[in-house]
């Protein structure tokens, strides 16, 4: 990659700044030891939120409620954001950060539980966003939980990692990652897009 592609992405990373909020939260998930989100995907997920109107939005890992602030900063005042963590430690701190920021307990519901285990209890076709930041070696079946519960329009997001750009690089997560990717791709039910932001960002919208 060339100096100047570089400074751009760099530029891009930066081009929109956190809020306050937004910096105490990612403080938070970093003492937690929760992955945060950098400036960049959070700006993605704010415009991707804003762009679709996205009223009822699905968050698969929690974390410390950065990711959630950047969501619920794009979405519409009625929107709701409902968000499925592991870590009960995570949640609280998210919910901490999201009475922080002045955003109503009903705007967001936050669920306890292992994901795989909590979304087939969803509605079919409710959700007009899904955003996936977890367990990457799981990501095929978060890929046919989100088909599932999006509604014909909505948009599912997959935090990718960089790694998966090197062919050199073979461990179990890269592979799961080549392999989704390639299957998503090929889907007729999606139109999809690797967006070169933080780590990159797997979008695929729901025919």
């Amino acid at each position: 990659m060339s100096t100047q592609k570089v400074a751009a992405w760099s530029h891009a990373e930066e081009f929109v700044t956190p809020g306050a909020h937004v910096e105490e939260a990612l403080r938070h998930g970093e003492e937690l030891g929760a992955r945060p989100v950098g400036n960049g995907v959070g700006a993605a997920l704010q415009l991707l939120a804003a762009a679709t109107g996205a009223k009822a939005v699905m968050e698969i890992g929690t974390g410390a409620g950065a990711s959630g602030l950047w969501l619920l900063g794009g979405m519409p005042d009625d929107g709701i954001l409902t968000t499925i963590d592991l870590e009960t430690e995570h949640q609280r701190a998210a919910r901490d950060a999201f009475a922080a920021a002045g955003f109503a307990h009903q705007r967001t519901r936050v669920i306890a539980g292992r994901a795989l285990e909590v979304l087939p209890r969803m509605t079919d076709g409710a959700y007009d966003l899904v955003v996936v930041d977890a367990d990457r070696q799981e990501y095929p079946d978060y890929v046919e939980q989100g088909a599932r519960l999006l509604r014909k329009g909505g948009t599912l997001v997959l935090t990718w990692s960089d790694k998966e750009a090197d062919p050199a690089n073979r461990d179990p997560e890269t592979r799961t990652l080549r392999e989704v990717g390639r299957a998503i791709r090929e889907r007729d039910d999606f139109v999809t897009a690797l967006l070169p932001v933080g780590e990159g960002l797997l979008v695929a919208v729901k025919r």
